[in-house]
């Protein structure tokens, strides 16, 4: 546990776990219009996301570390570096096109991505460890069920962006 914590990559991995929540986190504009929107029943309430996040970070900042610690390549940190990297960037990309552009029809779209870069990284962790992998399932499964919630208020609010 000593070593996990004086890992030479531990600040890169928390500055990217704190820039992509504070940047996803002020993308994230609960005005008017989203209150307008007719929200499917199955949603879970507004609180639950700031925790859900919260936990998906903490656990995709563990998988990071455990794969840096388990001796990748030089090809693989920088992989999983590079993956990282454009998932927070496509993360808060999925909010700016949601919430301050008021555009669900777009960030739907870029939520394949967005799901498509969480199943790189768990793909480029797999032969590294695979603890590393599994824990990034629940960011997978996470952006998977967001997806499905674009969905339906795409559906049920037709002419709503």
């Amino acid at each position: 546990m000593k070593l996990f914590f004086q890992h030479k990559y531990l600040w890169m991995i928390a500055a990217w776990m704190v820039a992509t929540s504070i940047l996803g986190g002020m993308a994230t504009k609960l005005g008017p219009w989203y209150f307008s929107l007719i929200q499917p029943p199955w949603k879970p309430p507004d609180w639950s996301f700031g925790v859900i996040w919260t936990i998906i970070f903490i656990l995709s900042a563990l998988a990071w570390m455990i794969s840096f610690n388990s001796n990748p390549t030089p090809s693989q940190k920088n992989k999983i570096t590079f993956l990282f990297v454009l998932n927070g960037f496509l993360n808060v990309l999925w909010s700016m096109f949601y919430f301050r552009m008021q555009h669900p029809d777009w960030s739907l779209v870029e939520a394949f991505f967005l799901w498509g870069s969480v199943l790189a990284i768990i793909l480029v962790m797999w032969p590294i460890r695979r603890i590393a992998a599994y824990l990034m399932l629940p960011y997978l499964i996470w952006v998977t069920i967001a997806m499905c919630l674009n969905w339906d208020t795409l559906v049920l609010n037709p002419g709503a962006y």
